[in-house]
């Protein structure tokens, strides 16, 4: 079993490593993640308003 150091050193090693692979996204790159978080966020705010709705109209409370 390793011990505590070991762990942290290794999280280390692998957080480095990490680190030194990504890359700060472009501006077109940046702008479409936005874009899809936002229909994502549109589109998941929209399916629970319809839940809610029903909800409403079949309890009528």
């Amino acid at each position: 079993m390793a011990t505590t150091t070991e762990k942290l050193k290794n999280f280390f090693a692998e957080s480095r490593r990490v680190l030194l692979v990504t890359k700060k996204p472009g501006m077109k790159e940046f702008k479409m993640a936005a874009k899809i978080t936002g229909i994502g966020m549109l589109l998941i705010g929209t399916i629970g308003l319809i839940i809610r709705l029903i909800g409403y109209l079949i309890t009528g409370a």
